[in-house]
C-alpha cells in the first residue's frame, strides 16, 4: 500500500484528506441517496448549489459563473478529467450547431503540449483533431502561438472549437497565458463569415484551490472574459477526499442542451425551476458529494483552507531555497505553489538513475516528467503533516543519493568498463581493488566492503572499498586507460591533467566518506 498521507510522499499531487471530510463522506454513506435531480434528492441538489456558489465567490469568480445569477452556475464532477470531457462536448455540440456540421472531422481542439493527458482523451472520445501546441519559455502557451495555429487551420478549411488553457500543469505546475489567450480569441471571433466562437476552458485541477488565497486570484482573474468553463479538484488541495472535482461555466444551457435525455420516468414538477445535474455531466447517478466538501468548509473556514495552502506553499520555497545552493542541480521551471521540479546537470540518464535509487531506497517517494526533452524529478508537498524537519530530511536523501549517483559516473568515465576483461568482470572488485593489508601494507587498513549499488540503467554495478586519501590519490593519479582494470604501478595519461583528476577524486571521495545524514 502507498501511503499517500505520509510526510515522506512528494509523487503526483496532494490527495486530499481530513476527518471533517471523512464524517462528511459517512454521513453520505449513511444517507444512501442517489441525487440525480431535485425530486430524487432536494437537499443533496439545493446544498451542491449553496457550496459551489460559497466556493465561485471565494476564488473570485464573476456572477455568471454563479447559480445565484440565474445563467452559469458550479457543479461537482468527479474528476478535472470528466470535467474536461464534459466542456468538450459541449462545445462540440456547440459547434454542431453554429456551423451546421454533420460530423466532427473538421473539428479542431488546442492545448499546450504539457496540459493533462486527459485532454488528449477527451479530443479521442470526442472524434476530433488536437493541436499539442509548443509552450513558450516560460513553458506556458502564449496567445500568439495559438492565434498562428488557429488561423493555419482556418486557412485550411478546418474549424477551430476548443481551447484547454492550463493554469498549473503536471509537469512543473506551469501557468498558460491566460490574458494573452483571451485577448487572441477575441481578436479572431469576425475572422470567417461564421463566428468561431470558440470555447475556452480552463484546467487548474491542482493549482486552482491556491486561488481561494488573493496574492493567487490575479491569475484566474486576468484574463477570464473568455472563459466559457473553469475547474479544480477540491480533492487535492483542500482537505477533502477523493473524489470533489468543482466545475463552473458561464453559460448552463450549453450544457444541459448537450447532455439532457428527459424520458418520462426522470420528469418531476420544478425540473423548469431549479438545476438538474443529472443534465450537466456523464452519469445519470450521483452522489452526495456535496455533503463532505460542507464539512469542511464550515468546520475550517476560509482561513483556515488558506493557512494550509500558504503553508506547503512555504515548505516549498524552503526546498527550492536547499535546492539553489547545490551547484550539482538545476531547477527546471519556476516555484509555483507546492511543486518544485528539478534535474541532476548532465544527461537525462543522471536524474533518472537519481530516482530510481531514492525511490527503491523507500526513504522519499517521487514521479518524474518530461520537459522539452528534460527528465525532470517532481518534488510536490503533499502530506498534511510535511514540517520544515521533513523538507530538510527529504533533502539529505536526495543529496546523499546525489553524491553516489555522481561518484558512480566519474568512476565509469574513469576506468573505462568497456575495456574491462571477462575475467575483471568475474572477480567482482575492480573499482578500485585492495592491497593486501595483511603483508605489512604502507596505507591504513582497508574497512569492509560498504554497499553494493544498484541503479536504474545499470546493467551491473560493482562494490565499492573504503580507501585513504593517500592510496586512492596513488591509484587515481598514477593510471593508465589502456589498463583500468588494475590501478597499480601506473603512469599517469597525458590527457588528464593533475588539476582534473583531483577534483574527481574529492568527488569520489566525498561520496565514500560522508556519513547517513538521515
Amino acid at each position: 500500500m502507498t501511503n499517500w498521507q505520509h510526510p515522506n510522499f512528494h509523487a503526483y499531487f496532494p490527495a486530499g484528506n481530513s476527518y471533517p471530510s471523512i464524517l462528511g463522506e459517512l454521513m453520505e454513506s449513511a444517507l444512501g441517496c442517489i441525487g440525480f435531480s431535485w425530486a430524487a434528492a432536494p437537499s443533496c441538489t439545493e446544498l451542491e448549489i449553496v457550496v459551489m456558489d460559497w466556493l465561485g465567490k471565494a476564488i473570485g469568480l464573476p456572477e455568471d459563473f454563479l447559480h445565484c445569477s440565474g445563467k452559469g452556475g458550479g457543479v461537482l464532477q468527479g474528476s478535472a478529467s470528466e470535467s474536461v470531457l464534459v466542456s468538450m462536448l459541449a462545445a462540440r455540440h456547440r459547434a454542431f450547431k453554429t456551423h451546421r456540421l454533420s460530423s466532427s472531422t473538421r473539428l479542431v481542439a488546442y492545448c499546450s503540449m504539457l496540459a493533462h493527458s486527459c485532454v488528449e482523451k477527451a479530443a479521442s472520445l470526442c472524434n476530433v483533431r488536437l493541436r499539442q501546441l509548443e509552450p513558450d519559455a516560460d513553458f506556458g502557451l502564449s496567445g500568439e502561438t495559438l492565434r498562428q495555429a488557429i488561423e493555419k487551420d482556418i486557412h485550411d478549411n478546418l474549424i477551430p472549437f476548443f481551447v484547454c488553457a492550463t493554469l498549473g500543469t503536471t509537469s512543473i505546475c506551469s501557468f498558460d497565458n491566460l490574458p494573452s489567450i483571451s485577448d487572441a480569441l477575441s481578436s479572431l471571433k469576425g475572422m470567417s463569415e461564421t463566428p468561431l466562437n470558440i470555447w475556452l476552458h480552463v484546467d487548474s485541477a491542482y493549482a486552482g484551490n491556491a486561488f481561494i488565497c488573493p496574492e493567487f486570484q490575479h491569475l484566474l482573474l486576468d484574463g477570464i472574459e473568455e472563459v466559457d468553463s473553469l475547474e479544480f479538484n477540491a480533492n487535492k488541495w483542500l482537505l477533502t477526499n477523493f473524489d470533489c472535482g468543482c466545475m463552473w461555466v458561464r453559460d448552463r444551457l450549453h450544457l444541459e442542451d448537450c447532455l439532457s435525455v428527459d424520458p418520462l420516468y426522470l420528469k418531476h414538477d420544478h425540473q423548469h425551476l431549479t438545476a438538474d445535474f443529472r443534465n450537466w455531466g456523464i452519469p445519470l447517478s450521483r452522489r452526495f458529494r456535496s455533503l463532505k466538501l460542507w464539512f469542511v468548509i464550515r468546520r475550517f473556514g476560509l482561513t483556515g483552507l488558506q493557512k494550509h495552502i500558504r503553508e506547503q506553499v512555504r515548505l516549498a520555497k524552503k526546498f527550492t531555497k536547499l535546492l539553489q545552493k547545490d551547484t550539482r542541480f538545476e531547477q527546471i521551471g519556476k516555484t509555483r505553489m507546492g511543486l518544485v521540479s528539478f534535474k541532476l546537470k548532465g544527461e537525462n540518464e543522471l536524474s533518472e538513475r537519481l530516482l530510481g535509487v531514492i525511490n527503491n531506497s523507500g526513504q522519499l517517494f517521487m514521479v518524474p516528467a518530461k520537459v522539452k526533452q528534460n527528465y525532470v524529478i517532481r518534488f510536490c508537498v503533499c502530506s498534511t503533516s510535511t514540517t520544515n524537519s521533513d523538507i530538510e530530511r527529504a533533502w539529505n536523501v536526495i543529496s546523499y543519493h546525489a553524491d553516489h549517483v555522481l561518484a558512480d559516473e566519474i568512476i565509469e568515465m574513469t576506468l573505462c568498463p568497456g575495456e574491462l576483461s571477462p575475467a575483471d568482470l568475474a572477480t567482482n572488485s575492480f573499482l578500485f581493488p585492495c592491497k593486501d593489508n595483511s603483508q605489512g601494507d604502507e596505507h591504513e587498513a582497508v574497512p569492509d566492503l560498504i554497499r553494493s549499488r544498484s541503479t536504474v540503467g545499470q546493467p551491473f554495478r560493482r562494490p565499492f572499498r573504503r580507501y585513504s586519501t593517500s592510496e586512492l590519490s596513488h591509484r587515481l593519479l598514477y593510471r593508465s586507460i589502456s589498463s583500468a582494470a588494475r590501478l597499480q604501478s601506473l603512469t599517469p595519461t597525458s590527457n588528464t591533467p593533475h588539476k582534473t583528476t583531483q577534483l574527481r577524486l574529492d568527488t569520489i571521495l566525498n561520496a565514500l566518506k560522508k556519513e547517513r545524514p538521515f
